[in-house]
């Protein structure tokens, strides 16, 4: 099958995507089975991926990034989906936690923490859910109290992606114990280093065994008042709120690329297996079916190259973010619950990529913000 080529795409990103192929196909997929087996992947895939130049793409140069955009962030997660060497969290680590530190950082934070996460020296995280707390991100608990030159950071977090190799955590805390909803929200910038961090378990999921997935405990951890994110407390609602549209569409190019690679394996698995003396691609429901999977897939992509574009020129907003999060995650859990079907017995052994591609999809649903609340978003601009 001939894979898919955005219009987005030029020759530095062609060549970026052979990097990235390459990288991701030597270094990465051949571990991937142990790194499921340690439910982490070794630190030194995040050194080697530094040094090649695929950490913090989009970052400019000056604090060691890439010099890149959005679009060269979107290729290498492409290239590593088709490899199916899905377990570095590097979305996370760059597309997110370094844009945070771009954005919103002060300049002596940007030069003292984005060049250690472009190198991979240092591992970013950012800590927003909560035991008690998931999409309602005005009501955590976790509070940052302001101590003369340092903020006591006392609270618990979960399911924080990269949380068991962070060196760098963004925190989600009320720097207002006495203020309400968004204005009473700040990112905290903690260095797990720090007296009083604790690592909780690394936490046994139903899919994604490869990516690190831990509880963390901030048991009064003090950060100097320099580690607020930006100069200004209260903004962290905020922050968030303008950064999430890049997050979901991360998500939403790690869904279009799945449902390509999905399509590809299960089209190449129904011409080589025979039953009843045939291919198990000849009979009318497979082609039917496949050709539904496949027709998905076309959409996926010109849903996702146009809201790329957009992004790319600074016009996507955050409905649109929510639109192709919610609808490209779905469309990617149920076909690969549609591709599964066609390996038989062979697609529920986790040896095999279709069972993992089923088993991994399904948070996608779930994490960036529950695929509910991006409707509940989509709906107030109605």
């Amino acid at each position: 099958m001939t894979r898919h080529r955005s219009p987005w795409m030029d020759d530095d990103l062609t060549a970026l995507a052979e990097l990235a192929r390459r990288f991701f196909e030597k270094e990465c997929a051949p571990h991937e089975e142990r790194w499921a087996r340690q439910h982490h992947i070794d630190r030194e895939a995040w050194r080697k991926a530094g040094a090649v130049g695929l950490l913090c793409l989009s970052i400019p140069e000056e604090y060691g990034g890439g010099g890149g955009t959005f679009a060269h962030e979107a290729v290498a997660t492409i290239e590593q989906m088709r490899a199916l060497a899905p377990s570095m969290a590097n979305g996370v680590h760059s597309t997110i936690v370094a844009h945070y530190i771009h954005a919103y950082g002060t300049e002596e934070q940007r030069r003292a923490w984005l060049p250690k996460l472009a190198t991979g020296d240092w591992v970013g995280a950012i800590a927003m859910t909560e035991p008690g707390t998931g999409s309602d991100l005005q009501s955590v608990r976790t509070r940052a109290v302001r101590d003369g030159d340092h903020y006591v950071v006392t609270g618990a977090k979960t399911f924080i992606t990269n949380g068991f190799l962070a060196d760098l955590v963004l925190v989600v805390a009320r720097t207002n114990p006495e203020g309400r909803g968004a204005e009473a929200i700040s990112l905290i910038a903690v260095e797990t280093e720090r007296d009083g961090f604790r690592r909780g378990r690394n936490l046994e999921k139903i899919g994604q065994h490869g990516t690190d997935t831990c509880e963390l405990f901030f048991d009064e951890v003090r950060v100097p008042v320099d580690n607020l994110l930006g100069a200004v407390e209260g903004r962290g609602f905020a922050q968030l709120m303008r950064q999430l549209p890049q997050e979901r569409l991360i998500l939403a190019v790690t869904a279009a690329a799945l449902i390509e690679k999905t399509v590809e394996l299960t089209v190449d698995y129904t011409k080589q297996r025979e039953a009843f003396g045939k291919r198990v691609f000849d009979f009318q429901n497979t082609q039917f079916a496949l050709a539904e999977c496949d027709t998905v897939k076309t959409i996926a992509w010109a849903f996702l190259d146009d809201c790329v574009a957009k992004h790319l020129r600074g016009e996507l907003d955050s409905a649109t973010a929510a639109k192709a999060k919610w609808w490209l995650t779905d469309q990617q859990v149920r076909v690969a619950d549609a591709c599964l079907q066609f390996f038989g017995g062979y697609g529920y052994m986790t040896e095999y990529p279709i069972a993992r591609l089923f088993v991994d999809a399904r948070v996608q649903r779930i994490y960036g913000g529950a695929n509910e609340i991006m409707k509940l978003l989509i709906a107030r601009g109605l």
